[in-house]
């Protein structure tokens, strides 16, 4: 996953609102989010088939988590973990704190650096594991708009981030319980009329080489209620091509 937006409303009826691109090598296969794990049957999340991990996941107690990768970290390596297990791993937890507080001790040289995502509707955090650390950053996500990519949270210098962070921030927010995303899909299908050699402030990136966003998701979190349900919308593929529709929670 390349690009991921969060917005933060403590006290609102949806306190977390999520909008995601994964950007990936088009040929790595994936399932789209379903329960594919006989062990974890409480975690609805797309399927990484090569490592049978996860880039997002959600599970039934409204954790939601994902990751993405640091800049220069592209793909595995073969001395290192997959980092889609930590989305697995946070999804073991009853609770966003839980999670992080969990994934914060993990031995950070295991894995290729990342960013971890990791909320539910009353806390948000983001786990950073940069190249050649030691240990990993933990920092609460504040109430708002945030942009993760392959930078630090809402770095502005970051072409992408730049560009972006204020275009959400100017959008109508969206209305799960109406259904109505239209303005924040329109934003996760933007390109650039030339991103086949230059993609560092488009959204939805279409290369010659093989590598490009491979799918988009749009997810809600509600705060607590009676017979309140999180909801999730998914592109199996570039958004600007294919249509959201609702995963099976």
């Amino acid at each position: 996953m390349c690009t991921l937006i969060l917005l933060r409303r403590s006290g609102h009826e949806w306190p977390i609102l999520l909008a995601a691109n994964r950007d990936e090598m088009t040929d790595r296969p994936s399932s789209p989010p379903a329960r594919h794990w006989l062990d974890r049957p409480d975690v609805v999340a797309g399927k990484d088939e090569l490592s049978d991990g996860s880039w997002l996941g959600l599970n039934d107690h409204g954790v939601v988590a994902a990751v993405l990768n640091r800049t220069g970290s592209l793909g595995p390596a073969d001395d290192k973990r997959s980092r889609g297990e930590l989305v697995l791993e946070a999804l073991d937890h009853a609770d966003a704190q839980s999670a992080a507080q969990a994934l914060a001790n993990i031995d950070p040289t295991a894995y290729r650096s990342f960013n971890l995502v990791i909320a539910d509707n009353r806390d948000g955090y983001w786990l950073a594991a940069r190249n050649g650390a030691i240990s990993i950053e933990s920092h609460p996500i504040p109430e708002g708009y945030s942009i993760f990519t392959s930078q630090d949270r809402n770095e502005v210098r970051a072409p992408r981030i730049g560009a972006y962070l204020p275009r959400f921030e100017a959008a109508a927010i969206p209305d799960p319980a109406r259904g109505e995303w239209s303005q924040w899909e329109a934003l996760m299908a933007t390109r650039l009329e030339d991103n086949q050699t230059r993609f560092d402030d488009a959204m939805c990136i279409i290369t010659e080489r093989g590598y490009g966003t491979v799918s988009s998701s749009l997810i809600a979190l509600p705060a607590p209620a009676p017979a309140a349900r999180a909801h999730w919308r998914f592109a199996d593929g570039r958004p600007d091509t294919v249509p959201y529709k609702a995963v099976s929670l």
